[in-house]
């Protein structure tokens, strides 16, 4: 099947465009986004007092509910796709012949993207078990990458992802684990997750796709009881590949002295040979030196010159009950007009009926299982969960994007399927029996 026939149109639109909650006014100037507004009234500041006594530091925040005059309009299984809005810088890696060169480049990549954030203090929506959402983009070589992600676990909070530009042998596995913790006049974010890159098209010394793992660094957001709040990332990412690898610091200001938002880290063989040192700013411009040749430094990545390419997402009348845009309207929605008290009875309603459908499932001693994941094949295997739908990295493009269509809806116009509803371990096993026989 030719490849334009089973690409669905891209519509841009209101609905179908990351980060479309900007409104327009009556004068036609774009409205301040609320995302970057710092909530600080004396209306939020009394929901925040209002929790205090619920909290002791190092407690697990996952299991206390904060005030939604802090919730970003959007999930968390969103939100990782802000590490996916630079697939030019990921093309170009794939492209470069030499391999350190090529490290250089995903460390590149990876490091991106994290400036994405809102300009206030904003915490993404804690998606709820089974809630997903899937979305595509169209990239300047006429290419297609599409992305689906699921709640696989509430607790502790396990969202996992796939992601896939066929047509360039790309392939990107996942699992965020953000572990709350509070620390008196901070909150921690314990990034517990591991993303894994595959280049699909590369071989390694043994015959297998070359890959590279790369974890997060810590998210801390300061002065949520007093002073300014700010959001700072902390502590270690660690990126390897079969022959280099890289420890970025990410170093947090120390309370008389210090600067904000510094990285620093050196590339290095497993011998441990130095090649390069990077250092900078993870929100503003990261440099890069040549140890070898002792040359000065150069810029990596300019973040006030990026123009991150936005995912698109089907329009919200063809998404399905817990699919997260959808299932989150109401509390972005209100969100949007500052509306904390109607917000905030939505999130409830949506959390109530998950303690419900836990009862539930309590009662019948049944078990949650992931509609598009299935568990890990094997002990060893880098991640918990995968995409169920086996994509085989031999298979041609035409029938990789097959595949992927059939995971679940991601393309305006697509329909669900009976088979949707079934669970990922068993649509994994069905596809694996279908293959053997």
């Amino acid at each position: 099947m030719p490849l334009n026939v089973m690409k669905g149109k891209s519509v841009v639109s209101a609905n179908s465009v990351s980060d479309s909650h900007a409104t327009v006014n009556a004068s036609g100037k774009t409205a301040l986004d609320t995302d970057d507004i710092d909530e600080n009234d004396e209306s939020g500041q009394s929901i925040l007092l209002g929790i205090i006594s619920q909290l002791k530091p190092g407690c697990d925040l996952s299991r206390i509910t904060l005030p939604t005059f802090i919730l970003e309009k959007k999930s968390m299984l969103e939100r990782i796709t802000n590490q996916l809005q630079f697939p030019d810088i990921l093309l170009d890696a794939h492209e470069e012949k030499d391999e350190l060169r090529r490290f250089i480049k995903i460390v590149k990549w990876y490091l991106s993207g994290w400036h994405i954030a809102p300009k206030a203090v904003k915490k993404p929506l804690n998606p709820v078990l089974g809630e997903y959402f899937t979305c595509y983009w169209d990239l300047p070589n006429k290419q297609q990458a599409f992305y689906f992600s699921e709640q696989t676990s509430h607790h502790p909070p396990k969202s996992s992802y796939f992601y896939m530009i066929p047509e360039s042998n790309i392939r990107v596995d996942g699992t965020t684990i953000p572990k709350s913790k509070f620390l008196g006049n901070s909150t921690a974010a314990m990034m517990e997750g591991l993303t894994v890159l595959q280049f699909l098209d590369i071989k390694d010394s043994d015959g297998k796709p070359e890959k590279y793992t790369l974890s997060q660094p810590n998210m801390y957001a300061r002065g949520i009881l007093f002073g300014k709040m700010r959001i700072e990332l902390g502590d270690h990412m660690i990126i390897k590949s079969s022959k280099y690898k890289i420890d970025i610091e990410f170093k947090t200001k120390g309370f008389i002295s210090g600067t904000y938002d510094v990285i620093e880290g050196t590339v290095k063989d497993h011998s441990g040979n130095e090649y390069y040192e990077i250092t900078g700013k993870w929100n503003d411009v990261m440099y890069i030196k040549d140890l070898r040749k002792k040359s000065a430094n150069t810029v990596l990545f300019d973040t006030n010159k990026a123009e991150p390419l936005k995912p698109l997402v089907r329009p919200i009348e063809e998404q399905g009950e817990f699919e997260s845009r959808k299932l989150w309207k109401k509390v972005t929605e209100a969100l949007a007009k500052r509306d904390h008290t109607t917000a905030t009875n939505e999130k409830f309603a949506i959390e109530d009926e998950q303690r419900q459908l836990a009862k539930k499932r309590l009662e019948e001693n049944s078990e949650f299982h992931p509609k598009l994941f299935r568990p890990a094949d094997n002990a060893e295997d880098d991640l918990e969960y995968y995409i169920y739908k086996r994509i085989p990295s031999e298979a041609s493009h035409e029938d990789q994007i097959r595949g992927i269509l059939e995971i679940a809806p991601v393309l305006p116009g697509q329909q669900f399927t009976e088979k949707f509803g079934v669970s990922g371990h068993k649509k994994h096993q069905l596809q694996s029996h279908a293959e053997s026989s």
